[in-house]
């Protein structure tokens, strides 16, 4: 199994891709209903922690509504972050460890929590929320399945650029050992530099897959009063559990 501190290429030397992957137009909507699920917090939200904020593609659309500070354990992330987001303070961390000495209104923690795939760590960034969540605050985490919602799948994407670059890819997901707490993801994207200048790039991803019940666990243990909510989408796939997470001391 892969370290999740170990880097990716897609997080590295592809980081300049990111927005030709994963274009930040195709954020808006779940931008917007983790805005609604932020300002359920008990107090006014202003101030928000986003931890594995990636390329800054949810902040595009948060930033508007909320004064953002954005972590990503990738140095070459937080650069495309930000090119697209100048006026938020970023920062390089790990989610699991990162302390920044002061509490937010609202924590929020999308699809990069996919990368915790073993209990400790997925333990480890709950405290690492509580930790930076003040009391009345809410922390949102957003992973793409749990135990109870995943299924084998195949995506694909990608994009153009006016300078000429494009980029299409294919993703596979499937779970080698489901008695384990982590599934498998290969990509292969196909970059297009130039005219003819076509390059293939392969790589596998492991991220963790928990059921309902350790998150809600995990969460009770660090401090939190937490529920499940079904994301509201109209994207061709199933809903997500995001989990709400309220720190009521």
């Amino acid at each position: 199994m892969t370290d999740p501190t170990e880097p990716h290429r897609f997080y590295v030397d592809l980081a300049p891709w990111w927005q030709l992957i994963s274009p930040p137009q195709e954020y808006e909507e779940e931008a917007a209903f983790a805005a609604k699920l932020l300002n359920s917090a008990s107090v006014p939200v202003r101030e928000v922690l986003e931890l594995g904020s990636g390329g800054g593609h949810n902040a595009v659309h948060l930033k508007a509504k909320f004064a953002l500070t954005l972590v990503d354990l990738s140095a070459q992330m937080i650069i495309q972050s930000q090119q697209l987001n100048p006026e938020c303070e970023h920062h390089v961390g790990d989610m699991r460890t990162i302390r920044l000495g002061r509490e937010f209104d609202a924590v929020f923690v999308h699809d990069a929590v996919d990368y915790m795939t073993t209990e400790s760590d997925l333990r480890q960034a709950i405290q690492t929320a509580f930790a930076h969540c003040r009391p009345g605050g809410v922390a949102v985490f957003v992973p793409d399945d749990t135990a109870e919602t995943f299924e084998p799948g195949t995506d694909h994407g990608g994009s153009d650029s006016p300078d000429g670059r494009g980029v299409r890819f294919l993703e596979w997901t499937w779970d080698p050992d489901p008695d384990d707490t982590w599934v498998a993801t290969e990509y292969a994207f196909l970059l297009r530099e130039g005219p003819g200048q076509i390059r293939l790039v392969h790589e596998t991803h492991h991220t963790g897959l928990f059921a309902r019940e350790a998150w809600l666990r995990l969460l009770a243990e660090a401090g939190f009063r937490a529920e499940v909510v079904v994301e509201e989408t109209t994207e061709e796939r199933a809903p997500r559990d995001i989990f709400v997470a309220h720190r009521t001391f």
